[in-house]
């Protein structure tokens, strides 16, 4: 039998059906398609997203750091108001700066005190203007905290630069000792590290500028004058103001209760150095320890968690001066 003959409808259905007409190139696209399935890259964090509300929390709580920084600072820059009898006749005797003494007038405790006589006297040895005031106003000015009717007014510490540290121990003809503290923010643990570094022929204190005490008038009382003799420095980066020291031929020393050698088999005490000392409980930073040269321990009894930081710091600068003798 012949085959039988195929119609054009036929030829039509039987291409769809068996794929006889194979499907070719199609047209190009330009690369249009390409580039619309190409990736976008990683998701960005969402404080980084335009209108997340993540991204409004972060610039909230910017703002909010910038504005506390702007209020530090201001404080900073502001005289502060030495209260209470005690502080204040102990300021006046330690010789710290000042620039008036207030006293509330119309109180008969306050004309009978000795303690208001004896700093009517030592203002007045030194020069201070002594400013009256009545009770309502001292309270405002005091912001309702208790003075008991006297005040001394203490002008803004100026601090040195930490390089001015290595010019005073280059004049000295001694070699450099310098106390770096990382994040102290007790005021009474800096006044004693500025004791002892002065007597123990430091050439200075370093501290940070943020997120660490600074000179107040409490510091300046510890001290007991000690701080009019041994320049503050203050370090916009505590970290890279150490790097500038080993820059300068310093080695750090860290203190930590697990250092890696003991202070008294230390024998580099007599080189130039920075000590540097840790905040209360916390210790040195990672940054700040990772910048140590050699952290040493201070050995002490078992029972006996720590040691507090003005008093590690005095013994290490014991050492140091031992050394140098």
């Amino acid at each position: 039998m012949g085959a039988e003959p195929l119609m054009a409808g036929n030829s039509q259905r039987r291409g769809r059906t068996t794929g006889a007409h194979k499907k070719g190139a199609s047209g190009g696209t330009g690369g249009k398609n390409r580039r619309s399935l190409a990736g976008r890259g990683a998701t960005p964090p969402a404080e980084m997203r335009p209108g997340h509300p993540a991204q409004r929390r972060a610039q909230a709580d910017a703002r909010r750091r910038t504005e506390r920084d702007r209020s530090r600072q201001r404080a900073e820059e502001a005289p502060e108001l030495l209260l209470g009898r005690n502080p204040v006749v102990e300021a006046l005797r330690a010789q710290i700066p000042a620039t008036a003494l207030y006293v509330v007038t119309g109180d008969a405790r306050t004309a009978t005190d000795e303690r208001i006589t004896e700093a009517l006297h030592l203002a007045n040895d030194r020069g201070l203007p002594l400013l009256e005031v009545g009770r309502a106003e001292f309270d405002r000015m005091s912001n309702g905290a208790l003075h008991q009717g006297i005040g001394l007014q203490v002008p803004p510490y100026q601090y040195a630069h930490p390089d001015d540290l290595l010019d005073l121990a280059r004049d000295s003809g001694r070699p450099p000792l310098v106390v770096a503290m990382d994040g102290v923010t007790d005021p009474r643990n800096l006044g004693a590290v500025v004791r002892s570094a002065a007597a123990f022929d430091a050439h200075g204190v370093v501290v940070p500028q943020r997120r660490s005490v600074g000179m107040t008038a409490s510091a300046w009382r510890t001290s007991a004058g000690a701080a009019a003799r041994l320049p503050v420095a203050r370090a916009v980066n505590l970290a890279r103001a150490l790097g500038s020291y080993q820059d300068a031929g310093l080695m750090t020393v860290g203190l930590a209760g697990d250092g890696d050698v003991d202070v008294h088999e230390f024998d580099g005490f007599a080189d130039p150095l920075a000590l540097v000392v840790g905040a209360e409980g916390a210790g040195l930073s990672r940054l700040v320890r990772e910048r140590c040269d050699v952290v040493v321990r201070i050995p002490i009894a078992r029972d006996t968690e720590s040691l507090n930081v003005s008093v590690a710091a005095g013994i290490a600068l014991y050492a140091a001066a031992s050394a140098r003798r």
